[in-house]
């Protein structure tokens, strides 16, 4: 079968498509309205088209909304090396300054809501606001994993982060996210949702439309490519380098909005990143929620974004 061209992701919608050369790669953005820039960084497994319901709600509330392919996925270049925190987070400030900004808020979910933080950590010039959707704190994240282990109680973010581990090894990941059409990937976009959402079509859209971009020649690859260098790095010395670079609490205000059935980063994990949110911060979990709230709850999540930006 003939592989999928990178084109498809560029869905027609209320949006235009462009590509913006930012820290050495061309990156594919999606954008509607004019006003202050809100930048939407997507998470593993997704692309631009993630943040359909953010995009729309905020150019109609006059910011100038763009969502990109991150490194790696969609539409944007896929480069062999730089996946580490520090190159993404530079991807994602030259992104701000190439769409000819000062400053933006950023919006990541799990993957890109990690980028957001690093992002403000290492540029906070750039950065105006933070707002992190499944995700949590990179040190958080990092320390719940290294005390909770995979052989304690059922219930714990190593466990939970399992597929990190398995992503560890050469090749086979890459087979396995891609064989039968992306079945794989389906199954943990189903495993990692709130049982309301994935009754719906709009699971069943969302799923299908992962499922073919993932099967874009190299995205399988560039993704797990996040994985090993997290996973990697604690055992070097860049590693160390990097939670020296986070540790500090960023000056910019921080939103977390988490699903309190996330079965991916725990509720209690994303709890355990306060001491690195900048002032004004506050976290939103919502009942019955899982690891993607942007999808399962778009009207909520989005309404609380747009409290925050107005109050920032």
């Amino acid at each position: 079968m003939t592989p999928p061209d990178p084109s498809l992701v560029r869905i027609d919608g209320p949006w235009a498509h462009r590509d913006v050369s930012a820290n050495g790669i061309r990156l594919h953005v999606a954008e509607a309205g004019d006003g202050p820039l809100v930048l939407f960084l997507h998470g593993f497994g997704q692309f631009w088209w993630t943040w359909r319901h953010q995009l729309t709600a905020l150019a109609d509330a006059g910011y100038h909304a763009v969502a990109a392919d991150l490194r790696g996925y969609g539409d944007s270049d896929k480069p062999p090396r730089g996946y580490d925190g520090w190159t993404l987070a530079g991807d994602v400030a030259g992104l701000v300054r190439a769409l000819g900004e000062r400053q933006a808020h950023l919006v990541g979910h799990a993957w890109g809501g990690l980028l957001a933080w690093t992002a403000a950590a290492l540029h906070p010039r750039v950065v105006a606001s933070v707002t992190v959707l499944g995700g949590a704190h990179p040190l958080a994240l990092r320390s719940a994993i290294a005390r909770t282990g995979l052989r304690r109680k059922r219930s714990n973010q190593a466990r939970a982060l399992a597929h990190l581990f398995r992503f560890q090894v050469p090749v086979a990941p890459e087979r396995w996210l891609t064989e039968d059409d992306g079945a794989n990937l389906a199954g943990l976009l189903r495993a990692w949702s709130g049982p309301q959402w994935t009754a719906t079509a709009d699971f069943d859209t969302s799923s299908a439309l992962f499922r073919e971009a993932m099967l874009i020649p190299g995205v399988a690859h560039s993704a797990l490519e996040y994985y090993r260098w997290a996973f990697r790095a604690q055992f070097r010395g860049e590693g160390r380098r990097f939670a020296t670079e986070v540790s500090a609490r960023v000056p910019a205000p921080v939103l977390q909005i988490h699903g309190a059935a996330d079965p991916c980063v725990l509720p209690e994990t994303a709890r355990a990143s306060a001491p690195w949110r900048g002032p004004r911060s506050a976290m939103d979990e919502l009942d019955g929620i899982g690891h993607f709230p942007h999808l399962e709850a778009p009207e909520p999540t989005t309404k609380a974004l747009l409290d925050f930006l107005a109050r920032t």
